[in-house]
């Protein structure tokens, strides 16, 4: 698997992507099992412990947050929060985002704050690390998600947050994010209600039609456009002028079950909608042995 994952960068990386080897980082699993275990599978990666900045793939750990939320009785169900997770997610919408991570760490943005007030609301915005902390999975250590996402940019005591260099945006890689899906999938992240409604969520249609009519589905372009036909398919894209991501776990019409995170950098990956279809195209006929 490590080979083909080579051979299949560096292909892409002839074919007029310069120094694509540096620029992506790929987590690809396959399962044996129809219900896997997590650790269970057999897998390859390439600069999987590389950090980039995630773009909307974070919403995927702000929406396990606030089921772990409610699960801990923090927050209380409402319609409202449902709507706001179902748009965060489905659409990928950055408003929605806003709230959520305004609901998840009892803070709102607005002008800047000094002092104690200043200190108390870093520490809030940092809830969602420390509850990924507390998972106890050396994968998570490192990660950071405690930002909102923008349309625009942040501004105010966001913008302070981020640090003079941007040095506290948000930063995944792909094992990180790879554990984490596949903690959910396999349903040991959260209770069963909980896993229920993210996966219902997550799902994307591959129907063509129903792709037309949506060119937000975060399925052309991605991972799930180069899928065989039939197949299922849960993920959470990723998009912004640097970077093209997508964290993915689907079933293949013949059953296989295969966990695929890709991350990219650079203005020229993240306008290129052919690459993340062509490596899932490939990955997905791996036959386990």
């Amino acid at each position: 698997m490590e080979s083909l994952l080579e051979k299949l960068i560096l292909r892409f990386e002839k074919d007029s992507r310069p120094d694509l080897r540096n620029k992506i980082s790929i987590t690809w699993v396959c399962y044996k099992d129809p219900h896997p275990e997590p650790f269970s599978g057999i897998g390859a990666g390439w600069l999987e412990e590389k950090f980039y900045y995630p773009a909307s793939v974070v919403k995927l750990f702000y929406a396990c947050a606030l089921e772990a939320w409610l699960m801990k009785d923090i927050l209380v169900d409402s319609f409202e929060l449902r709507r706001a997770l179902s748009s965060m997610i489905v659409d990928s919408s950055n408003d929605a985002t806003s709230y959520i991570v305004d609901l998840l760490t009892a803070t709102t943005s607005g002008p800047s704050l000094q002092g104690e007030r200043w200190e108390v609301w870093k520490r809030q915005r940092n809830l969602i690390n420390d509850w990924l902390l507390s998972l106890d999975c050396k994968e998570f250590k490192s990660i950071n998600c405690c930002q909102k996402t923008w349309s625009d940019g942040p501004f105010g005591r966001d913008r302070d947050f981020y640090g003079g260099n941007y040095n506290n945006r948000n930063s995944l890689n792909t094992i990180g994010t790879a554990r984490f899906f596949e903690s959910l999938m396999t349903g040991t992240l959260l209770p069963l209600k909980a896993t229920k409604n993210l996966k219902t969520i997550l799902f994307r249609s591959l129907d063509l039609m129903k792709r037309k009519a949506n060119p937000e589905n975060q399925v052309d372009g991605f991972l799930g456009e180069g899928l065989p036909k039939g197949s299922k398919l849960w993920s959470k894209a990723g998009l912004m002028s640097e970077a093209r991501h997508d964290a993915s776990w689907f079933f293949t019409p013949k059953g296989k079950i295969m966990l695929l995170i890709v991350f990219t950098t650079g203005q020229e990956l993240a306008k290129d909608t052919f690459l993340l279809p062509a490596i899932a195209a490939e990955l997905s006929q791996w036959n386990i042995s």
